[in-house]
């Protein structure tokens, strides 16, 4: 009797889970279902993500790459140009906006796209929001507009280079709305890698100046005027086609070069032109020599940028490095 209630006892207390009683079968069958369960869920995992790749594949729907951005140059400034980067898996065009404005992105490598954009002079500073999209992927980039300091010029002039006559006043307001129907256009891409100086000479001028004239008259400097002497090579900033090619009563005898994707350079106070309108043109290439002409009062260049209509400092677009490819070298 006393053995079988040892028995007894013993198979209650595997039963049961005594742990005075150590039952090495028991230890091992408990492993054995873990490692199988486990086995069973891996499968699980793989064929529901075997299944969804092909769903995706044979329904058509792209997959999803996430972008990243860049903005250069990393401080902005009333009146720069910028460039807005994109790096991503995915070869479809990016779309951006910044305002109003479409941003034109060009392929520099494989999921790497450029933009270049503009801050107007006017823009107030603080953040400003830019929406992309590549695909279905969407993103509202934010960037900040910081205050630019510009210099103040006071200048004494003879009263008739002030204040125009009527017939000069009717003259010029002519011409201006002549010109304004330039900027509106955007053709596709002409220039290629970075724009260059015009003429390698220090400035008299800076973009943004305020003019305080005869302490009456108040006017900013929406250009960049270069020291020159009468007659030095002016050069082009980059390939493009000579769209305007005239005298004009301010500006003296003026050159506009349109770039393509709403970029467009000003070459003004030339002596004379070495290009018509219509022409092509290669950066680099003499389109003029230095002069006077125009509301001058001594030889020089005066060089101004729109980009997608904005007046732009044109020494910022110089400062962007616009490769044409990942690979290239500056």
């Amino acid at each position: 009797m006393g053995s079988c209630t040892k028995v007894t006892n013993t198979l209650q207390a595997c039963q049961y889970g005594n742990p005075e009683i150590k039952h090495p079968s028991l230890k091992v069958t408990q492993y054995g279902a873990l490692v199988f369960w486990y086995n069973v869920w891996k499968m699980q995992q793989m064929i529901f993500t075997t299944i969804i790749l092909i769903i995706i594949l044979f329904s058509g729907i792209p997959p999803v790459y996430a972008f990243q951005t860049e903005v250069e140059p990393q401080v902005l400034k009333q009146g720069d140009a910028f460039a807005l980067i994109i790096y991503s898996e995915s070869s479809i065009e990016p779309e951006a906006y910044f305002g109003k404005r479409k941003l034109y992105f060009n392929k520099i490598g494989d999921g790497i796209f450029k933009a270049v954009s503009a801050i107007n002079l006017n823009t107030k500073p603080g953040p400003y929001l830019i929406e992309i999209k590549q695909g279905e992927q969407k993103k509202k980039l934010r960037i900040k507009v910081n205050k630019a300091r510009f210099p103040i010029q006071r200048l004494t002039l003879p009263e008739d280079m002030v204040f125009l006559s009527p017939e000069d006043e009717c003259r010029a307001n002519r011409e201006a709305e002549r010109v304004s129907l330039i900027w509106p256009v955007e053709s596709e891409k002409i220039w290629e890698g970075s724009f260059v100086v015009p003429l390698q000479s220090e400035i008299l001028t800076a973009f943004g100046a305020k003019r305080i004239i005869n302490s009456k008259k108040k006017s900013v400097h929406t250009g960049v005027d270069f020291r020159g002497q009468e007659g030095e090579e002016v050069k082009v900033m980059n390939n493009g086609i000579v769209v305007f090619a005239e005298n004009l009563f301010f500006g003296g005898n003026t050159i506009i070069l349109n770039h393509g994707q709403g970029i467009y350079s000003i070459y003004m106070h030339l002596s004379k032109f070495r290009v018509k309108t219509g022409q092509k043109v290669s950066k680099g290439d003499v389109i003029g020599w230095v002069g006077s002409s125009g509301r001058a009062t001594g030889s020089h260049l005066h060089l101004g940028m729109k980009i997608q209509g904005v007046s732009v400092n044109p020494l910022s677009v110089i400062k962007l490095k616009l490769l044409k490819s990942s690979y290239d070298i500056i």
